[in-house]
Parts: structure tokens; C-alpha cells; sequence
């Protein structure tokens, strides 16, 4: 299972705290999300943010910003329905960066495959209060029936869970057939958020291959490929 944190702050936590706990429970992917905030102050905390992912050998993946993700090398940027479309991100930053776009429906999946997505974040799951404007809720089955649809249509995206998602939700999100999980207060409101994510990501690993999927990990190909070339250069 691919686990995905989204920074959030609380009366407790920092951003910089949330993104820091989660890598220190295990976490590997890490999206910065700021909605609402001055730009100036996005990119100083990417910057900070950026520096750890790369200490802890993590993806950092920014929300909606896309001419600082470019501007600051980040892995890549996260799409939401109201954010700059999948296509003209990809205009901007070619094919060394990671895509992801948010779907509610099988249409939004094929629209961000068609335009170049490397994943979907897929929600919600339920209602959740660190968002606003949500769509329709989802729930299981709608899971099933997205998977389904993509399966019949020959797209092979990974394809993230989330929205409102706790620890107990995460074994049957997981037998939909999605690739992995996205979260942010069910493990800031845990009473260690370092612990939380360890417990979460030890969900299922004795049932699964010690190897990860080649199609779950697109930003390890993409990234890899964009090496290999600049060192051909």
C-alpha cells in the first residue's frame, strides 16, 4: 500500500510538524497544500519542506502551485478540480515532473489520463472537514465501480484513496482495488501521529509482495527517467 500525507495545520502542529511526523513514522510521499495562503509564504515552506523530503529520500509533491514546483525542482504538483488543468501543468513542465489530478467521477479519471496524469487522488471517501467544496462522496462502492471502469477502459493509472479515510476504513478502501491511501488528520489527531503511521502503513504488509508494483509508483519511472537523460546529456 502507497501511503500519501497532505500537510495540515492545527492548534498543535505546524505544516512543517505534520509533513515531519509523518516521515518519521514511515511515510515516503509528502504533498504540501497551503489553499488560501500568499504565495510568498507557499514557496518558503516548500523550501523548508522540500529540504526534509529529500533527507528522508521522500517525493514532494506540491498542491496547485505549479510555477513554483517548477521554479524549485520539487517532484511534482497536485491537480484539484478547481486548480490550473492536467494539460497545460504538463505544458509548463514537461515530462520530468509527477502529475496527479483529483477525480470524483470515471470522466474525471479519463480527462487527467488523456491530458497526461501519472496518478488520480480519488475522493472523497466521506465527508471530511479539511476540505472545502467537496464532491459527491464516494464510498466503497463507488471505488469498485471507478476501478472497474478504468480496468474496462484500459487505463492503468494508480489511483489514491481519499477523504475523511480512518485507520479501520483503510483494508476494504484497499480490496476496491485502489493503489494506495491519502491522509492528514486521521494521523495528526492520533495521540502520537509518529506511531499512527507506522501502524497504518503496517496494514496488510504480511499479505503483500516485499516489492512495490511498478504501475503504483510512476513518480520513481518518471523521476528515474529524467535522470538517466540528464546524465546522457
Amino acid at each position: 500500500m502507497e501511503l500519501q500525507f497532505i500537510t495540515h495545520f492545527t492548534d498543535t502542529y505546524s505544516y512543517y510538524d505534520s509533513a515531519r511526523m509523518a516521515l518519521e513514522g514511515g511515510c515516503r510521499w509528502i504533498q504540501l497544500r497551503m489553499k488560501d495562503t500568499p504565495a510568498d509564504r507557499v514557496e518558503q515552506e516548500a523550501i523548508r519542506l522540500q529540504r526534509l523530503c529529500k533527507d528522508y529520500g521522500a517525493t514532494f509533491i506540491i498542491d496547485d502551485h505549479v510555477h513554483l514546483a517548477k521554479k524549485i525542482h520539487a517532484d511534482g504538483v497536485h491537480l484539484g478540480k478547481q486548480d490550473m488543468p492536467v494539460a497545460e501543468a504538463r505544458n509548463i513542465l514537461g515530462q520530468g515532473f509527477i502529475i496527479g489530478g483529483t477525480a470524483n467521477t470515471f470522466d474525471d479519471v479519463k480527462m487527467h489520463h488523456e491530458a497526461g496524469a501519472d496518478y488520480i487522488g480519488c475522493g472523497p471517501f466521506r465527508f471530511t472537514t479539511t476540505k472545502k467544496n467537496l464532491s459527491p462522496v464516494l464510498g466503497l462502492e463507488g471505488y469498485r465501480t471507478i476501478v472497474r471502469q478504468m480496468k474496462e477502459a484500459g487505463i492503468r493509472l494508480p489511483i489514491v484513496a481519499i477523504g475523511g479515510i480512518t485507520y479501520e476504513d483503510i483494508p476494504a478502501i484497499m480490496e476496491t482495488g485502489v493503489t494506495g491511501i491519502a491522509l492528514s488528520g486521521t494521523i495528526l489527531r492520533a495521540t502520537n501521529p509518529v506511531a499512527e503511521t507506522g501502524r497504518i502503513l503496517s496494514i496488510g504488509k504480511e499479505d503483500t509482495p516485499a516489492s512495490t508494483p511498478a504501475n503504483s509508483r510512476p513518480h520513481a519511472d518518471r523521476r528515474s527517467k529524467d535522470k538517466q537523460q540528464e546524465q546522457t546529456k
